[in-house]
């Protein structure tokens, strides 16, 4: 595992096409996060009760988080979800339901939340920290792109492409640029605005052996880079990633100036 801050930019624009063959190695991830020690907790930092947010990635649902919900509970923090069935939505009012959620757990705490996402949960981590650092204390953020969105594999921008034309005909999408990087909602202006980095601590967690995300484009500038060896799925079941989710929510926590939502 390594830590850097280098922000280069993807190399190449053309298409391409991932790996998705090497992505069915988050099975072995698996298996091998089963057996190693940092799930039964050992040697990684306790919490002290902060309730977290779990974001999923793209296609995916709550329950692809459980593995994750459970470990974070056992260590010593308080997790929770969104109700995502399948994240492919409309992304504006995706993070009106994260906003939402993290008011009435930030009430019931009576403290900042943490925030973990996964793939396009990570847009949204990111996003919902800069509208609203009064309630994110920390935001994490597993294999998503955080300078260019949508920097992708081919495949996946199929996908994309194709849950785009669901939410227009459905008539579901607030904006007629939505799931583009031209996307004009406030859900694209929190996300590509300025990073409260005074206020919110914000870990990018990549790998460059990803085969749906450009590994560059989730380098930020704006926090801490954090890399692991492994595919993209498997991030959520990546004992390396474990091991630096629990030193992120570890940090302290960072005043905030207001509770003023951001204008942005």
């Amino acid at each position: 595992m390594s830590s850097h801050t280098d922000t280069t930019p993807a190399a190449d624009v053309g298409r391409w096409w991932g790996r998705p063959l090497a992505e069915t190695r988050w099975q072995l991830e698996l298996a091998r996060l089963l057996v190693d020690p940092v799930l039964r907790g050992r040697d990684v930092a306790r919490g002290d009760g902060r309730p977290v947010v779990l974001l999923p990635g793209f296609l995916a649902g709550d329950q692809t988080l459980l593995v994750l919900a459970a470990w974070l509970w056992h260590i010593g923090y308080r997790p929770s979800t969104c109700g995502f069935v399948a994240n492919v939505q409309c992304s504006d009012r995706a993070i009106d339901r994260v906003e939402r959620h993290i008011e009435h757990v930030s009430r019931k705490h009576g403290r900042r939340v943490a925030v973990i996402g996964h793939s396009r949960g990570g847009h949204y981590a990111r996003a919902i920290a800069g509208r609203r650092p009064d309630l994110v204390s920390h935001a994490v953020s597993m294999g998503a792109g955080l300078t260019q969105m949508l920097a992708i594999s081919y495949p996946t921008e199929a996908a994309v492409a194709a849950a785009r034309r669901a939410q227009q005909r459905t008539g579901r999408a607030r904006s007629p640029l939505c799931l583009t990087e031209e996307c004009d909602c406030t859900f694209a202006r929190d996300f590509a605005g300025p990073f409260p980095a005074n206020q919110v601590r914000l870990t990018s967690i990549y790998s460059r052996g990803d085969g749906v995300v450009r590994w560059q484009s989730a380098l930020t500038p704006d926090g801490t880079n954090v890399e692991v060896t492994g595919s993209h799925v498997g991030l959520i079941f990546n004992r390396k990633t474990y091991r630096a989710v629990s030193a992120a929510l570890a940090a302290p926590e960072l005043a905030t100036s207001g509770s003023a939502r951001n204008p942005n």
